[in-house]
């Protein structure tokens, strides 16, 4: 039986691939208790067909020797003939009567279980019941069958049923909310803009609720929170108005119907999530130190949420996009001072990380947790500023505008985005991207004063093995303080100083990332 088993989930494994089919439409309808962590899932998924295979593949955890994940009960069409099923440790696998390319299809599929991820189910700090949706990276497979993957968006809806002292948050609107028979209550929330699973959520919990005032027009700016910690919650998330509007000017207009900040237990800082953000519990502090988490977050709405890594090698096209505009948005809000607090705390978390890593940015490792890193975050965040500066201010943020109306509600790569660069530029920007995303580690600059009998010359040299194409800003403190911008692409270049320089700043605008003094004294 075991050996037969097992050759029969080969065999399906070979035959089925996600790409056989496109998901159009999620419908997810879960049942929740207090008396146990089990749930019970019922899922109509629309899709179509990509190819005339019959035999097709959802992501889908099994139910495991500690009793943990999901078993499917049964699998059916629309017309309610059964189908036959089969699951591995991470796949559910379907055959159906019948396939044909570009056609549509709809299949439900009955389950129970208790998630032994994604789905989380404990006590929050207070120690009121709660569960929380945390699908990144590809956990939602855990407690919904799906194709887990940034690749494949769908739109969708959430039935939730569970006791009625809960309040249920999602995604999208809220359509319905009702009370059933046996003490229990229904909430329906639904999505229309496709999205990646990693973003379709619930959050169920006893809440403290707020719309604010000034939001912007017809986007309800909402905070969700424990109701011990109402008012310190209630300010604390109060700054994503301005955030959001700033983005939305910056960027392009929000893309969603409302945005629900959420407190929550997610594992991470916060979860973007597509309008309906999870932070985590301990954001909510009421001094809004958590200021830079919102926007983070908030900024993901665009990148990670409607324009989405086309995989997750790419993150730093979510990540370091987040990263970059919560810069832009302090630079905004507090100053170019505290811009470049931020940014030249972010080149040390990156040089640091270079130290300990041998990655590019773009990254196909398959061990997706260790993405959250300075390379898809900070050193993301630097490629962008390094871009800007590269270009200039308003053909940077034209190219920003032009990459997200290209690509929201798609997926792109980082090739995408470098192309976009280029068109808008007008320039070839092949070498940039190459050497800042596709190589690995930060240039090492070494630098030393050679002197003649009557001049002196700066000793540019790049230690790292691979030349990097470079423009550095110096300024010189002579006669008077002059700045000069080099251009470094050999292995040493030499710099002719001004006559009587005694001191010069390497770099002092923080335009560029390498590891190297910040400084040189001649006298």
């Amino acid at each position: 039986m075991r050996t037969g088993m097992l050759f029969l989930f080969i065999l399906l494994t070979s035959l089925a691939k996600a790409q056989d089919i496109d998901v159009l439409y999620y419908s997810f309808g879960i049942t929740l208790s207090d008396d146990k962590d089990a749930i019970v899932g019922m899922t109509a998924i629309n899709f179509v067909h990509r190819t005339n295979e019959k035999t097709i593949k959802f992501d889908l955890t099994a139910q495991n020797k500690e009793g943990k994940g999901m078993k499917v009960l049964v699998a059916s069409l629309a017309t309610g003939s059964i189908l036959k099923t089969a699951q591995d440790e991470q796949h559910l696998f379907i055959t159906l009567p019948y396939a044909k390319k570009g056609d549509t299809q709809t299949i439900a599929i009955s389950y129970f279980g208790i998630p032994d991820d994604g789905l989380i189910i404990s006590k929050n700090k207070y120690g009121d019941r709660t569960f929380f949706a945390d699908n990144w990276p590809n956990r939602a497979h855990h407690w919904l069958p799906c194709i887990d993957l940034p690749e494949d968006k769908a739109s969708f809806s959430f039935n939730v049923i569970a006791p009625p002292h809960y309040q249920v948050v999602s995604n999208g609107r809220k359509t319905g909310e009702h009370l059933l028979a046996k003490n229990m209550k229904a909430t329906d929330w639904e999505e229309d803009i496709p999205s990646p699973t990693k973003v379709m959520v619930i959050g169920v919990a006893r809440f403290a609720t707020k719309v604010y005032d000034d939001s912007p027009k017809d986007i309800p700016v909402s905070a969700w929170v424990y109701p011990q910690d109402s008012t310190k919650g209630f300010y604390d998330y109060a700054v994503a108005t301005d955030i959001l509007q700033f983005f939305s000017d910056y960027i392009g207009p929000y893309p969603y119907n409302k945005l629900a900040n959420v407190q929550s237990k997610t594992i991470f800082g916060g979860m973007e999530n597509a309008s309906c953000i999870f932070y985590a519990e301990s954001t909510v502090t009421g001094d809004r130190s958590s200021e830079d988490i919102l926007a983070h977050e908030i900024a993901h709405q665009w990148f990670g949420d409607m324009a989405t890594e086309k995989s997750f090698a790419h993150l730093w096209l979510s990540e370091g996009f987040a990263t970059y505009f919560t810069d832009i948005y302090f630079e905004h809000k507090y100053g170019r001072d505290a811009f470049l607090k931020r940014i030249k705390k972010e080149r040390s978390e990156v040089l640091a990380f270079a130290k300990a890593s041998a990655h590019p940015v773009v990254d196909t490792t398959s061990d997706l947790m260790s993405l959250l890193n300075a390379n898809s975050y900070q050193k993301g965040a630097w490629v962008l500023h390094m871009l800007r500066n590269e270009v200039g201010d308003s053909t940077f943020h034209e190219i920003i505008r032009a990459y997200y109306n290209a690509y929201k509600g798609g997926n792109a790569e980082t090739r995408d985005f470098e192309a976009v660069a280029e068109k808008v530029s007008g320039k070839d920007m092949k070498w940039f991207f190459d050497q800042w995303l596709y190589t690995q580690g930060v240039p090492q600059l070494d630098f030393s004063v050679r002197k003649t009998k009557d001049k002196s010359y700066l000793v540019v040299t790049q230690k790292q093995p691979i030349q990097f194409h470079l423009s550095l800003n110096l300024t010189f403190s002579a006669a008077t303080l002059e700045t000069k911008t080099i251009h470094l692409q050999n292995k040493v270049t030499e710099i002719l100083l001004p006559d009587n320089t005694s001191r010069i700043l390497l770099d002092a605008d923080a335009h560029l990332l390498y590891e190297g003094k910040s400084a040189v004294q001649l006298n």
